[in-house]
C-alpha cells in the first residue's frame, strides 16, 4: 500500500511537467496572454520546481518524510485546483509557482521512502515501480493532455489532480509510518540561496534563451553570469562550511558520484527527444493534437515493460550491463529516425518510440539502483534530491541546446537549399521553365509553393540533425558506465569494510 500511495504521488507529479505543454494555446486565448506570456505558465513550474527541490534532504530529515510527504500532496492538490479556476494571467503563474514549490519534494522523498520501506533484494523492483512514475509521467503527458483539452476543456489538465492528490493522502495517512527525525542540523540560509539562485537563474537562461537569441541579450548575459558567479560560491561555501546545505560526504561515494554524472547526460539526450518529437508529429508531420498523443503512447507502454523486466532482473544480471543494453536500444531507435522523412509511417514511428522507451527504462533503472549501493542509508534524503536535480538540470540543458540547434539548422538549411534551387544569376530562367512546367502559374504563387517546400524540407532536415547528435551522445555515455561498480561487489565490500572497523 506504501508503494501504491508514493506511485501515485510520483505519477501525479511529473504527469505536470508534460501535460499542461499541449494545452498552452488554448490557455493562452482563455487568459488573454501573449505566446511569450504564456510560456511563462510552463517557465513558472519549472524554475520553483526546480529551486524547491534543493532543501528536500533538509526538510525531510529535520520534520520527518511523512509530515512533508503529506503538506506536499496537500499544497500540490490545492495549487493544481486553483490553477483550474484561474482567470488571468498573473493567477495562472502564480498557482503553477505554488505547484512547483510543493510538488518538488514528491519524487525525491518518494524515492527515498521506498529504498527504505523495501528490503535490499526488492530494491530494484521498488525502484522499477518509482521509475514507471517518473519516467511515464512525462511521456503520456502530452498524450492525456491533449485528450483533455479536446473532448473535455484544458482546465481538467488541472483538475485531474483532484481526485489522486485526494486518495493519494488517504493512503498516505493509512499506510506510511514517519521516519526519523535530525532536529541537531541548522538550516545552512546562505547555500540554499547561493544554489536556489544559480539553479533558478541557470533555469531562466535556458527557457528563455531561445527567443532572447541568447548571448545577444543583456537579459540572458546576467542570468548566465549570475548563475556561473552563485554555483562558485556555492561549491566554496559547500567544502569550508562547518554545517553546509548538502553533505559534501555523500559525493565521496564513487557509485554515487559517477551515477549523477551518467543520470546527467541521459537527462540531456533522452528526455531533450521527449521534447522534440511532439512538435516534430504536430508542427511538421501535421497530425493532430489527440493523434500525436496516441502515436506517442507506445513509447510510455516500451517504458513500463522495460521497467518490470529491470525489475526481475536486478539481482540476476550486472546492473551496468543492462545500462549499457539500453543505451545501446537508445541509440539504435535514434539511428532510425534520424533517416526519418516527411513521409514516414505512423507504424515505424510507434516502432521506434517502444525500442526507444525500451531503452530508457533499461537506463534510468539501474542507474539509480547503482547510485545508492554504496551511499550510507542516512544520505539517502539528500542523495535523492540532488539526483532530482541533477537529472532535471541535464533535461533543462538537453531541451534548450536540442530546439537552439533546430532553429539554427533550420536557417542553414533553408539558405543553402534556396541556393541550390536558384543558382546567382538564373533564378529568372528557372522561375519561367518551372512556370512552363506548371502550366503558366504566375511567379508570386510559384515562390509561394517552393517557399512552403523548402520550410519543410529544411525544417525535416534540421530534425534529422537533432537525432542524429542524439545518437551520437547517447553512444559517447557509454564509458561513463565503466566508472560505477557493480551493486553487489560494492555492497560485499562495503560490508567488509565495517566488519573491520567493528
Amino acid at each position: 500500500m506504501v508503494t501504491i500511495c508514493i506511485m501515485l504521488a510520483t505519477v501525479m507529479q511529473t504527469l505536470d511537467m508534460t501535460i499542461a505543454n499541449v494545452a498552452l494555446p488554448h490557455m493562452q486565448g482563455a487568459l488573454n496572454a501573449t505566446q511569450e506570456q504564456a510560456a511563462w505558465i510552463i517557465t513558472s513550474y519549472i524554475v520553483a520546481s526546480a529551486i524547491a527541490t534543493a532543501p528536500t534532504g533538509y526538510l525531510a530529515s529535520r520534520f520527518g518524510r511523512k509530515k512533508l510527504f503529506v503538506i506536499s500532496i496537500v499544497g500540490f492538490t490545492l495549487a493544481s485546483a486553483l490553477c483550474g479556476v484561474a482567470t488571468n494571467l498573473a493567477e495562472m503563474v502564480l498557482f503553477r509557482l505554488l505547484q512547483g514549490i510543493f510538488g518538488a519534494a514528491l519524487v525525491p522523498v518518494s524515492q527515498a521512502i521506498l529504498l527504505d520501506a523495501h528490503p535490499h533484494e526488492k530494491h530494484g523492483q521498488a525502484m522499477a515501480l518509482w521509475g514507471m512514475g517518473v519516467m511515464v509521467g512525462p511521456i503520456l503527458g502530452p498524450s492525456l493532455g491533449g485528450w483533455l483539452t479536446e473532448y473535455i476543456s484544458w482546465r481538467w489538465v488541472f483538475f485531474i489532480n483532484v481526485p489522486v492528490g485526494v486518495v493519494t493522502l488517504l493512503g498516505v495517512f493509512a499506510f506510511l509510518p514517519e521516519s526519523e527525525r535530525d532536529r541537531s542540523r541548522r538550516f545552512d540560509v546562505f547555500g540554499f540561496v547561493m544554489l536556489s539562485l544559480a539553479v533558478g537563474s541557470l533555469q531562466l537562461m535556458l527557457d528563455r534563451g531561445q527567443t532572447k537569441l541568447w548571448l545577444e541579450s543583456p537579459e540572458i548575459i546576467g542570468e548566465l553570469l549570475l548563475a556561473v558567479m552563485c554555483g562558485y560560491l556555492f561549491i566554496v561555501h559547500l567544502l569550508t562550511a562547518k554545517q553546509p546545505f548538502l553533505d559534501p560526504h555523500a559525493f565521496r561515494d564513487r557509485n554515487y558520484s559517477a551515477s549523477l554524472v551518467v543520470i546527467f547526460s541521459v537527462g540531456v539526450f533522452l528526455l531533450a527527444n521527449m521534447a522534440l518529437v511532439p512538435t516534430f508529429l504536430q508542427s511538421l508531420l501535421g497530425y493532430p493534437v489527440v493523434d500525436a498523443g496516441m502515436l506517442l503512447a507506445p513509447r510510455g507502454m516500451g517504458t513500463m515493460v522495460a521497467m518490470m523486466v529491470v525489475g526481475k532482473l536486478s539481482n540476476r544480471v550486472d546492473e551496468r550491463l543492462l545500462v549499457l543494453i539500453g543505451l545501446m536500444l537508445t541509440a539504435y531507435s535514434l539511428y532510425e529516425m534520424s533517416l526519418f522523412t516527411l513521409d514516414v509511417a505512423a507504424a515505424d514511428i510507434v516502432r521506434t518510440g517502444v525500442i526507444q522507451g525500451f531503452g530508457i527504462g533499461f537506463v534510468f533503472i539501474p542507474s539509480s539502483l547503482l547510485a545508492y549501493a554504496t551511499l550510507a542509508p542516512n544520505f539517502r534524503n539528500e542523495a535523492a534530491a540532488v539526483f532530482g536535480l541533477v537529472r532535471n538540470i541535464g533535461s533543462s540543458i538537453g531541451i534548450s541546446m536540442m530546439i537552439a540547434l533546430l532553429a539554427r539548422n533550420y536557417q542553414v538549411n533553408h539558405e543553402e537549399l534556396g541556393s541550390a534551387l536558384f543558382p546567382a544569376g538564373n533564378s529568372a530562367l528557372i522561375l519561367q521553365e518551372l512556370s512552363t512546367r506548371l502550366g503558366g502559374m504566375d511567379n508570386g504563387a510559384l515562390l509561394t509553393v517552393i517557399n512552403a517546400e523548402v520550410n519543410r524540407q529544411s525544417l525535416m532536415i534540421s530534425y534529422i540533425n537533432d537525432f542524429r547528435l542524439m545518437m551520437y551522445m547517447t553512444l559517447g555515455t557509454m564509458p561513463l558506465v565503466l566508472l560505477l561498480k557493480r551493486r553487489q561487489k560494492a555492497q560485499t565490500q562495503q560490508l567488509a569494510v565495517a566488519a573491520a572497523a567493528d
